[in-house]
């Protein structure tokens, strides 16, 4: 027991600087950048990493630690937006069918069922057909499907708790049920719902980079990890460098948010 405690707190701690490096990845790339990131220059075309272009330049000349820099923030921008979106309107309706129950609880959730009978990104896809591809979109879509998952997260702890003494003596006290709901229970839940927020934070950069890589969600000349990634493909033989740093800032926050949240669920 003693060794898996440290397994996890190690696990813990890795996540913890992992994200923290290429979070300021992203705080920097917000300020500054060595070069603009849709700045064009046939002559460095495909040009490897060098002193002057650390990470090399895209196809088009542009500097692609600048472009990962600037793309990064802007999926985790999106990725914050739509988890944001999902977990604000689920808790809400996960709170309210699993304080009151009953004929409301069985319709939200009937309706929250249909929602993720449906793949995910294949609501998505046609959501983004309908109204179009862009970044506005692609969080409309990806934040109303993340709603079915927060919510239903949230009902099963709610269940549990308002059946607590500390529920039931806030009764006594004469607090109403929307006081019960958001003060005195929805902090309980923190145990398992910001684990899930950081799953969810996840889930949103992969579902925005697959959206982007297929051209429905970022779209050119704005950079996004997606977006570059779409761009590299057709040069991943000659110019491997242009897919490797996008592909690895994917990696690193997937990694890094995955071990925070393990640590967290394990303690």
């Amino acid at each position: 027991m003693k060794i898996k405690g440290k397994t996890c707190s190690f696990n813990y701690i890795l996540g913890l600087v992992i994200t923290s490096l290429v979070i300021l990845i992203v705080l920097i790339g917000f300020f500054y950048t060595p070069y603009d990131p849709n700045k064009m220059n046939a002559a460095l075309k495909n040009s490897p990493p060098s002193l002057s272009h650390l990470l090399g330049t895209d196809n088009f000349g542009r500097d692609i630690l600048s472009r990962v820099m600037k793309g990064a923030g802007t999926t985790y921008i999106i990725a914050v937006a739509i988890v944001f979106i999902g977990a604000l309107f689920g808790t809400i309706a996960g709170a309210l069918t699993g304080y009151f129950g009953g004929w409301f609880d069985e319709v939200l959730m009937r309706f929250n069922d249909v929602l993720t009978s449906f793949p995910s990104i294949l609501l998505a896809l046609v959501f983004v057909s309908v109204f179009g591809p862009g970044t506005y979109n692609i969080v409309y879509a990806l934040g109303i499907i993340f709603i079915p998952s927060y919510a239903r997260m949230v009902r099963s702890e709610f269940i549990v708790l308002k059946e607590r003494d500390f529920v039931k003596n806030a009764k006594l006290m004469g607090a109403g049920n929307f006081r019960i709901m958001f003060v005195h229970i929805l902090p309980n839940t923190k145990r398992v719902l910001i684990p899930s927020l950081l799953i969810g934070f996840n889930n949103a950069v992969l579902a925005e980079a697959g959206l982007s890589y297929l051209g429905l969600g970022v779209q050119p000349p704005q950079a996004s990890l997606g977006r570059m990634l779409s761009e590299a493909q057709s040069y991943m033989l000659d110019s491997p460098w242009c897919a490797i740093a996008p592909g690895l800032m994917i990696i690193l926050t997937v990694l890094g948010f995955s071990l925070i949240s393990g640590g967290l669920e394990n303690e």
